[in-house]
């Protein structure tokens, strides 16, 4: 055997994955954003009415999360998205997860499909705020 390893065996394989794991999970989070957002604004009656939360609310959030949606997607169009926007998007989602599950608790009184929905939503949004931290951690030197 010899004396001297690989350097894949020694050295910490550095390549372009991180950067284009980073760039499918904010892609991925501007489609899921930019889907609800698009709903909201298209269908806050029905929407309203099913979830049990005021059309008024959801006509108000669609467009923020539609260009929210479409900032993301920006950011993930870069060969290397800068390390503070992502921190920023990162911050953001674990923002929105977090004050969904307040407004559910304090002061929104949906419908079991509402409660439901919140919940997944602030869980699949901060589950996208690991995996984007993840990526940015990895691509690290």
């Amino acid at each position: 055997m010899s004396a001297t390893q690989p350097a894949t065996l020694t050295a910490p394989a550095r390549t372009a994955e991180p950067h284009s794991a980073l760039r499918r999970f904010l892609a991925l989070d501007a489609v899921v954003t930019g889907a609800n957002g698009i709903a909201y604004l298209a269908a806050s009656g029905p929407l309203g009415r099913l979830l049990g939360v005021d059309s008024a609310l959801l006509l108000e959030l669609g467009p923020v999360l539609t260009v929210y949606a479409a900032a993301v997607g920006l950011l993930a169009s870069r060969a290397r998205p800068a390390v503070l926007p992502v921190k920023a998007v990162v911050e953001i989602n674990l923002a929105w997860s977090a004050l969904s599950v307040l407004a559910l608790a304090l002061w929104l009184s949906p419908t079991t499909t509402g409660a439901v929905w919140t919940v997944l939503q602030a869980a699949t949004v901060a589950g996208f705020a690991a995996l984007q931290h993840r990526a940015l951690k990895a691509r690290r030197p």
